[in-house]
């Protein structure tokens, strides 16, 4: 199991924030374009509990392969958490939390995560995935800093082995 942290203030309020993040049509806005994101089904409305998004993504040597997440647990303004139900990982938890923080809006991101194959998928694909995975978030950072002008920088991913 791999855990990756990030936030990053963004001079907004917590309504725009809530707005922007619980859209899903706006992952595409903030996903590397060598991913090939493509929501297939579950956009055009806000974030719920319950709520099942379909992808298409192409996340290695162009290779596209299905991915569907559900919306597990969704608090109003605070955070939500979407898990992989069928796609590329042996598991993906990812909470996406919102906190009013200085005239503006800290959003941190906390991704567990594991890599399928255990111990061979680890040696054989692990270094690679692990980059990808950060560099999505370093991405998401910047994107971010351009769609929301005067955001912080964002604090750097970091990545550890948490099981």
């Amino acid at each position: 199991m791999h855990r990756l942290t990030t936030a990053q203030w963004l001079p907004i309020s917590l309504e725009e924030a809530w707005t922007f993040f619980s859209m899903p049509e706006n992952l595409d806005l903030i996903t590397p374009d060598d991913m090939s994101f493509n929501i297939l089904s579950g956009s055009g409305e806000r974030t719920y509990a319950g709520q099942v998004i379909t992808y298409k993504i192409a996340p290695v040597l162009n290779i596209p392969m299905s991915w569907v997440t559900e919306i597990t647990q969704c608090v109003d303004k605070h955070y939500f958490i979407d898990e992989q139900r069928f796609g590329p990982y042996k598991f993906w938890h990812h909470l996406h939390r919102f906190k009013e923080q200085d005239g503006g809006v800290l959003m941190e991101d906390i991704l567990h995560y594991a890599l399928p194959g255990g111990a061979l998928g680890e040696l054989f694909g692990g270094p690679m995935i692990h980059k990808k995975v950060k560099g999505i978030f370093d991405y998401r950072g910047k994107k971010l800093a351009e769609v929301f002008p005067g955001a912080k920088e964002p604090f750097t991913p970091t990545l550890r082995r948490s099981a």
